[in-house]
């Protein structure tokens, strides 16, 4: 790990110059600077002085930051294929996120599983074909590119009563598929 580096990184984000984080531990500003360019290496007292000044701990401070991935491709998708729909995940890990895309295809005559009412909402793209959306005992008729939104607050599911596959981009808040 560059501890320099992450030094002026962490100082840089607190909108601090090198004169007030040396002051805030008592240090001088040309030691800040020395650690900055990899020139010194602090003793562990002032490495813990350093990063308390710069808000944060030790653990956050090693810790490696990882690239946030923000474009995925089909060799990050997960498809799950069941008997009467199959079941791509095209955001792995998503239930880490406050949302879940998934892309599902229901086999003609058949339909998803009822999901149980649950906190947060969905909305659906139809890509293909159409389908039924059941939702607190109503149908209602999708078609191709037509969209649903709907609270996760009673029972719903998509039938397809068609004799083709109906493909539907399925978001929902929080994860629950």
């Amino acid at each position: 790990m560059d501890i320099g580096k992450r030094i002026r990184q962490l100082r840089v984000r607190n909108g601090l110059t090198q004169q007030e984080l040396a002051s805030r531990c008592e240090l001088t500003k040309g030691f800040v600077s020395q650690l900055e360019n990899n020139l010194t290496t602090p003793s562990l007292p002032a490495l813990m002085d350093l990063v308390e000044a710069l808000g944060s701990d030790m653990a956050a401070f090693f810790s490696e930051e990882q690239d946030q991935q923000v474009v995925f491709g089909r060799e990050d998708y997960f498809e799950d294929t069941r008997e009467n729909c199959s079941i791509l995940w095209v955001v792995p890990n998503a239930q880490k996120n406050a949302m879940e895309p998934i892309l599902i295809t229901v086999q003609p005559h058949q339909s998803t599983r009822t999901m149980l009412p649950h906190e947060g909402e969905e909305f659906g793209y139809v890509l293909s074909g159409s389908v039924i959306l059941e939702y607190g005992g109503r149908k209602h008729r999708v078609h191709k590119g037509e969209t649903f939104y709907i609270r996760g607050d009673q029972e719903h599911c998509l039938r397809n009563s068609s004799a083709s596959p109906a493909r539907v981009l399925w978001i929902t808040t929080p994860p629950s598929f």
